[in-house]
Parts: C-alpha cells; structure tokens; sequence
C-alpha cells in the first residue's frame, strides 16, 4: 500500500495541508514545518502523487515532445537529450509520434487531452505550421532543429540549413570535383529546401561544375539506398552531398553494393555528425550539428516560457562545422 499524505500529516504532527503546502512548489511554509514533513515522508517512504498535485497547482510539468521521422538514427540521441533534460529540471516528457500526421489541429487536439505544459516540436521535416497551431491555441511551443527566420511566429532553436549546403558545396569544389550532386531527404521538408537552396546557390558561382539534385522519400537508410541505386543505373556524380548522415549511410551501402569505392569513385558528405558516422565502417565526412546545445538552449526556453507564457518568440542559431573523415578525396594541394 502506497504511503498517504494522511500518513505523514500524523507522523510529523502537522495539518494535511501543511504537507501538501510542503510539496507544492512556490506554496509558503515554515522551514520548521517543512523539516518536519520532509523527515516524516523520509521515513515513511512517501513520495508525492502527481496527479494530485497537478490539481492543486494546475501544471501538470508534462511536455509533449513530438516528432515524426522515428527511423532516422539520430533521434534516439536527440530523445535521450531531451528527456534526460527536461526530467533534470523537474518536468515529465510525453514522447508524442506523429509520423504520417497532416493535421497539426489534430495534434493540438490530441496534446490538449493530455493536460501537457508546454510542447516541444523536435523536426526538421514537419512545416513550420505545426508548431504555430500549437502557439495559437495557448501552448507554449518550442520548435527544435526547426527552420530559421528573422522573424519567428514560434521559438526556433537549430541551425542556418541554407549555410550548411553552402558549407557542402564549398567542400567539394575545394576537392576539384566537376560532377557533384545534391542528394536530399524529402522534397517537401523546409530542411532539405534550405540544404538544396544554399548548395545550389553556391555551385552557380562554380559553372565550370555539372550539377544535379535529386530526392529520397524520406530521412532514411533505405530511402537513400533506394535513390542511390537508381542513380547508378546512369552515369552518377562525381561527388554527393546527402542532406542527412542517415541518407549518407544508405547511399554508401548502394555504391559498395555495386563494385564502386567511396572516396575512389564517389565521394560522399553529410550532414549530422551521428554517432555511428563515425564508426571505422563507415568514417562518414559530414557537417557537425550541435545537438547538445539545440536541446539544452530548447529546455531553457520552454522552461522560461512556462512562467512567462507571452514571451516574444525568438530564433536560436548554432554554428556547425566540416568533420573531415574518409568518404571524401583530400583536398588539392
């Protein structure tokens, strides 16, 4: 039987609500009073119900975390980041999938059946809508690894996604490549627009270089692979910049698949630096995404916001950089 509050108002010789006031953050009580209660819970073994004490001080401390690319490796990090944070500063994460999800009212509706705090949207894939319809109906959002702007309708916290594909473009010329290729993730996400924009953007200073773009359905080994094999039926580029690492890791497989090497025939970069990137297997060149940082900066707005709900929405941007590993020739000398 689990230990009541009751239990402990009689074992420290207070009121029942001097032990909820003990226990509710922000609620006034003696130093003398709140020894007492918190020896007693100690002894006892009481540990207070929250749900309980959501109906005292209406805050439930759950944040939704949603997202919906789950086949992408590098969420586990980001999750792992997440919750370890949020619970770190007293809050509860509900893990929210929302994969294949068109109707952001739908995921407003379904967030608001939860009683959650706040929500944070971890995506670079789903549209910037998602996280507004979360602002309109009064929950406080963050959008994480979301699309910059100077002018946000939502707290954003990620990286400049156009600067990150003119990082890539500026890699291979710099290797003396003459064919190189844009390989993004689905063409309907911001990111790999962004990817696409600045990449292409700095190629056309190089027109010299033959460039080509195209698409896998999805942030996926499987979905790059499945791109990348049809790309092999022709002529292939000379170099790829994946849009993703996870892209990179499939397109990787479908090039060693089919009797080519990586970086003697293909050179490959991505984008993430994930752990498994840097497997001796794989010793993936990539651009490095400060992930740490885009989740920590992302709790401390969300909790910032909690207390002050109308806080002017604001963009975070992190720099990234290049991780020369192996799946790229060395640069001319």
């Amino acid at each position: 039987m689990a230990v009541t509050l009751k239990e402990v108002a009689e074992r420290a010789g207070v009121s029942r609500s001097a032990v909820s006031r003990t226990f509710t953050p922000g609620a006034s009580v003696s130093d003398k009073t709140r020894r007492k209660v918190e020896k007693a819970a100690d002894e006892l073994g009481y540990s207070p119900n929250a749900l309980a004490s959501s109906l005292t001080t209406g805050r439930t401390k759950l944040i939704g975390l949603v997202s919906n690319n789950f086949h992408n490796p590098i969420l586990l990090e980001v999750f792992d980041l997440f919750t370890r944070g949020l619970q770190d500063r007293g809050l509860r994460p509900l893990l929210v999938n929302l994969t294949n999800e068109t109707d952001p009212e739908h995921s407003v509706r379904m967030l608001r059946q939860y009683s959650v705090d706040g929500v944070v949207v971890a995506s670079s894939t789903l549209p910037p809508g998602f996280s507004k319809a979360f602002r309109d109906a009064g929950v406080p959002v963050v959008n994480s690894f979301g699309r910059y702007s100077s002018t946000p309708q939502v707290h954003v916290v990620g990286i400049d996604n156009v600067e990150c594909g003119r990082m890539a473009a500026r890699t291979l010329v710099a290797r003396g490549y003459k064919r190189v290729a844009f390989l993004g993730g689905p063409q309907s996400a911001t990111s790999t627009q962004d990817r696409h924009k600045g990449f292409m953007a700095e190629m056309s200073e190089h027109r010299e270089i033959n460039t080509t773009c195209s698409y896998a359905e999805a942030y996926s080994f499987e979905a790059g692979r499945r791109e990348m094999m049809r790309l092999l039926e022709s002529t292939p580029a000379e170099a790829y910049f994946c849009g993703d690492d996870v892209l990179s890791i499939g397109v990787l497989s479908a090039i060693q698949d089919s009797g080519l090497s990586v970086p003697e025939d293909i050179g490959l970069i991505g984008l993430n630096d994930m752990e498994m990137s840097g497997w001796e297997n794989i010793n993936l060149t990539t651009i490095h995404q400060p992930i740490r940082q885009i989740v920590t900066s992302s709790i401390e707005l969300m909790v910032a916001m909690l207390d002050e709900p109308d806080r002017y929405p604001e963009a975070r941007i992190f720099p990234c950089s290049i991780v020369e590993r192996g799946t790229l020739r060395p640069l001319k000398s």
